[in-house]
This record gives C-alpha cells, sequence and structure tokens, in this order.
C-alpha cells in the first residue's frame, strides 16, 4: 500500500508541475483535467470515494470545460 500511495502523490506532484510550467491556457485546461484525474486517482488510494467523485466531477470535468470554453469565447472577441 505505501508503495501504491508514494506512486500517486508522484504522478500528482508531476500533474500539478506540468499545470504551472504550461503558458497556453487552452493547453493548462487539459493538464488541469489530467490533475484532477491524478488527484482522484488519490483519493481513492487513500479510501475516500465520495471525495474521489467530487473531484472526478468537479475536478476534472468541470473546471477545465469551463476554463476552455472561457479561453474561446474570449479568442473569439478580440479582433
Amino acid at each position: 500500500m505505501n508503495v501504491l500511495l508514494c506512486v500517486s502523490l508522484l504522478l500528482v506532484a508531476a500533474a500539478a508541475t506540468g499545470v504551472v510550467l504550461t503558458r497556453d491556457p487552452a493547453r493548462q485546461a487539459i493538464t488541469l483535467s489530467a490533475l484532477g484525474l491524478t488527484l482522484t486517482v488519490l483519493f481513492i488510494v487513500y479510501q475516500a470515494p465520495d471525495v474521489a467523485l467530487s473531484q472526478l466531477a468537479v475536478g476534472t470535468v468541470l473546471v477545465p470545460l469551463m476554463i476552455a470554453l472561457t479561453v474561446a469565447r474570449t479568442a473569439r472577441r478580440k479582433p
């Protein structure tokens, strides 16, 4: 169990670093979705299925979708 926990923590750290280092907002929404997915796996490893389900719905799908739609709408308005 400790190995699985360490691997999932390293994956979360790598995904979070990827989000921080990404400059393009559209790509950042995609990497944010990957971070949400790795956090979901971490919460499952910690045996918190309710938190994992909330993270899957909000952090993996809803927030990146809202960011992607906002970026698309903002890019369309630029002259």
